[in-house]
């Protein structure tokens, strides 16, 4: 039964329980609103009620920070100006500054003049003719006017959300937060009518690297932005993201802590035409090396040793980081009842194909009955270089079993490896063993595919389904998934233990795998453990294996025993971690669905109609 299947079943098992308890008008009010929003709510779905709206311009804001925009202008064309200025004016926060640095040239003074009759209407407009240095420059140029405490950067054709102001200032006052950021939309004729959300993670450092997805709006303290020199004109085309670099550096030299607060909020709504970003990096194809500059200083500042190039899509960067000199011992943690032939499989990919060289295997046998696995395993020592068999004893429990492999390992790195896993190209395991590796990251996971070449794991997502499950399952190999999603390294707070490279001494302070979890969620009780620790999860797709999944088990679906074990399970990871913990997961954006792996929106966007005041 199918996860589509399963949510329809548990629908009308609920309608029948409200109906049962309430009675059928109730009933039919629930639903009549469920099929209002999934059918009516395109429209506007990211605009707030009237009712919000409302109640926020009559809201006492005198204690948010003034927040100064600041706007470059360059030749914008007249109605995408004006409708720019309308959105700022329409705020329902007061408290702001809209600082206009207009470098348009000679044939389009119209430009200037629009600019100027607004300013003189409105004190809080503040207009400056400068000459014209590039994006980075003239945007230095409006924060030297700038009055507010608070800056934020907005483009001359996108448009603010009415709210914008409304919710950033509230959270920066609240929260004293020396950056903040918020989702976006991007539109092409009305924001009413936005085609799309970019709903993003919370703040994710892999993940900002590969790219500049925090974008739209972004606000943050004039202090702080004075102190790392503003924006940089040799990264014009890349300057928001090399800034966004700089201003988090400076922030966590301060307080290694320090993040950027995110707002789930749909702020800012990005115009797509033929000359902007939104549409493609193609319209502007210096983006790309202005990137790899940003993130190259990035590294050099911080003292990390990498190189960067170009991603797997334009816009996108890879950091290929340097290994530590000479290359850590890696103990390959491989459980196997029978299936000889799959172990094969693994083994002979592993050897052939693996460029990386300081590794051991340790195969963990686990109660085989056919002679030919142990005729097998006579044979794999001399076979196979630096490859072990040791035997465990007693029931299946696949988190007692890598507990028990561990015992044997003499490496600085573990790699839980499935028997049914096969290698695909040379580098996967040095690009694993790089990731890891990196300050404060515990663990890497790796790209997964089935054999039909669609993904089976590209990082774990807490929450879906209620407990966990697999960003962008069955996407075809090669897609760029959302917001790049499977072509970056990112964060994560899991990743299968298919495959999942894990500090040894991090491990060890973890007291390995919770043997409570016979088979299900080890790996994300595992991971989120490790979370709780301080340490970081991340995933990469640069290493890419296939997942030949489930061949040595059968499914849980028709066997009792199995299903009372997994339900035990399920509480045991909401026991541990908390059911709001597991529902929110921090690499996730509430505004996505939680019944789906392919990260479409939610059906229920009533967190973004209505908006607490």
């Amino acid at each position: 039964m199918n996860l589509q299947t399963k949510r329809i079943k548990e629908l009308f098992g609920y309608a029948r329980t409200l109906t049962r308890e309430q009675g059928l008008a109730p009933m039919l009010g629930r639903a009549a609103g469920f099929f209002r929003r999934r059918l009516l709510g395109k429209r506007a779905r990211y605009w707030p009620s009237k009712r919000a709206l409302a109640a926020q311009r009559a809201a006492d804001t005198s204690a948010f920070p003034l927040i100064s925009i600041l706007t470059p202008l360059y030749n914008t064309p007249e109605p995408f100006l004006n409708a720019f200025l309308d959105s700022v004016q329409a705020q329902t926060s007061p408290r702001w500054q809209l600082v206009l640095a207009d470098a348009s040239d000679a044939a389009h003074v119209r430009v200037g003049e629009l600019a100027q009759a607004r300013a003189a209407a409105d004190p809080r407009i503040v207009y400056r003719k400068i000459e014209n240095k590039g994006i980075a420059a003239n945007t230095n140029a409006a924060a030297a006017l700038a009055a507010g405490p608070y800056l934020a950067l907005a483009d001359h054709d996108d448009l603010l959300a009415p709210h914008a102001v409304y919710e950033m200032g509230r959270a920066a006052a609240a929260t004293g937060a020396a950056f903040l950021y918020s989702d976006e939309a991007l539109f092409r004729k009305t924001p009413q009518r936005a085609h799309v959300a970019h709903f993003k993670p919370d703040y994710a450092p892999e993940y900002l690297m590969a790219c500049n997805y925090i974008c739209h709006l972004a606000v943050f303290k004039k202090t702080l932005y004075e102190q790392v020199g503003g924006e940089r004109s040799e990264c014009d085309g890349a300057q928001d993201h090399d800034l966004f670099l700089r201003l988090i550096d400076a922030m966590q030299a301060a307080d290694p802590a320090a993040a950027p607060v995110h707002l789930p909020q749909v702020l800012y709504y990005w115009r797509v035409h033929a000359a902007s970003t939104s549409g493609g990096t193609g319209a502007k194809p210096y983006v790309q090396q202005a990137a790899i500059r940003a993130v190259s200083d990035h590294l050099a500042a911080t003292g990390r040793q990498g190189s960067v190039e170009p991603g797997k899509f334009p816009g996108t960067c890879h950091v290929r980081w340097t290994l530590p000199d000479p290359p850590p011992l890696v103990s390959i943690l491989i459980p196997n009842k029978d299936h000889a032939d799959d172990l094969e499989t693994c083994l002979h990919s592993l050897y052939a194909k693996t460029f990386y060289e300081n590794f051991e295997v340790i195969v963990i046998e686990n109660n085989s009955t056919d002679p030919a696995t142990a005729a097998y395993y006579k044979k794999l020592p001399e076979r196979y270089e630096n490859c072990r068999v040791v035997g465990y004893t007693g029931a299946f429990n696949f988190s007692r079993i890598n507990n028990f492999g561990r015992k044997f390992a003499h490496g600085k790195f573990l790699l839980l490896l499935n028997n049914d896993i096969e290698v695909i190209g040379g580098g996967w395991l040095g690009e694993l063993v790089a990731e890891a590796s990196q300050p404060g990251v515990a663990a890497c996971g790796a790209m997964l595919y089935y054999p039909d070449d669609t993904i089976q794991h590209a990082g774990i997502i807490t929450g879906l389904g209620g407990y966990a499950g697999h960003s962008h399952k069955y996407h075809r190999r090669g897609s760029s998934g959302y917001l790049f999603r499977l072509a970056t390294v990112q964060d994560f707070s899991a990743c299968t233990a298919a495959c999942l490279l894990v500090r040894t001494a991090a491990w060890d302070a973890a007291h390995g795998m919770d043997e409570a979890f016979t088979v299900a969620f080890n790996d994300v009780d595992f991971c989120l453990r490790l979370r709780e620790a301080g340490w970081r999860i991340v995933w990469t797709p640069y290493a890419e294996l296939y997942h030949h999944e489930s061949k040595s088990r059968g499914s849980d679906e028709d066997d009792p025993e199995k299903k009372r074990r997994f339900a035990g399970e399920q509480a045991r990871l909401y026991e541990r971690h908390g059911r709001e913990t597991i529902l929110r997961d921090p690499y996730y954006n509430p505004n996505l669905s939680l019944d789906y792996e392919d990260f479409r929106e939610s059906g229920d966007l009533r967190a973004l109609k209505d908006p607490p005041v």
